[in-house]
């Protein structure tokens, strides 16, 4: 099988003792593309020069809730010239996170909605980092003219992955699937069309039964598509081969055979 991870973090210093080798493996086990997701102006360089070092890598650029205290007007503007590399698909991950308030919550809302404003500007797709925050982001989400991206590592119910879904964005599905509390997410899972769904590790968080614990790496997305493909009476190989095709057309990646 084949499959994509649309939203990984190999930059973290999980990876430091072995970044190289492991990136260079990943095609030979599976792995087509992996989408590197910044949370920060460091981490965003860092993902730029990720994808342009390995041709199956691919950056988003973008300020996480957690250092939207760090964000100033230049730093924006900076987002906004990073924005324009070849190989940068996305804004984020951006969003709320009322869990750990890293930064103060007005401070979250207001470089969510402003770098919302600026993925409409230069048009790209936004991933979108949401927790213990679903109704607020949504409806922050909905007031803005931003109508493409993927609901990051999604956390809520069928009935708020429908109203995005209706939005136009599609459903990031994470590790989290394949734990045995996580019913919640399996009945999301089961009413998501499969044509909205993208896998992703979250790597190196995030890792899926039976490696809950460990660090995560790209290749144990088959574990995460062996969930979804039960929960939807399919083949893993079709979720693998949609989940791909729902990449390459949010973020308009065109790879060649």
């Amino acid at each position: 099988m084949k499959f994509i991870d649309s939203h990984a973090h190999y930059n973290s210093k999980q990876f430091n003792s072995d970044r190289s080798a492991l990136l260079n493996a990943l095609p030979t086990k599976g792995v087509e593309l992996i989408i590197n997701v910044g949370y920060d102006l460091p981490s965003s360089r860092a993902s730029i020069k990720l994808a342009e070092e390995y041709p199956h890598v691919y950056a988003t650029v973008g300020v996480h809730p957690h250092d939207a205290k760090s964000l100033t007007d230049k730093g924006l503007e900076t987002l906004k010239h990073l924005c324009k590399h070849e190989k940068v698909v996305a804004l984020g991950e951006i969003g709320l996170d009322f869990y750990h308030n890293f930064s103060p919550a007005d401070v979250q809302r207001d470089w969510f909605v402003r770098q919302l404003e600026l993925a409409h500007q230069v048009d790209i797709p936004v991933a979108i980092h949401s927790r213990d925050a679903n109704d607020e982001v949504f409806a922050i989400i909905e007031k803005s003219p931003v109508r493409q991206g993927v609901i990051h590592s999604f956390s809520g119910d069928a009935v708020l992955a429908a109203a995005y879904v209706e939005m136009g964005f599609y459903i990031g599905i994470s590790g989290v699937v394949t734990f045995d509390k996580a019913t919640t997410l399996k009945q999301a899972v089961a009413a998501i069309p499969l044509d909205r769904i993208l896998m992703e590790t979250d790597a190196p968080y995030l890792t899926p039964a039976p490696y809950r614990g460990k660090r995560n790496e790209s290749p144990y997305l088959v574990y995460v598509a062996r969930e979804i493909a039960r929960i939807k009476g399919i083949s893993p190989e079709e979720v693998c081969m949609q989940t791909s095709e729902n990449v390459k057309k949010l973020f308009t990646i065109e790879l060649s055979d």
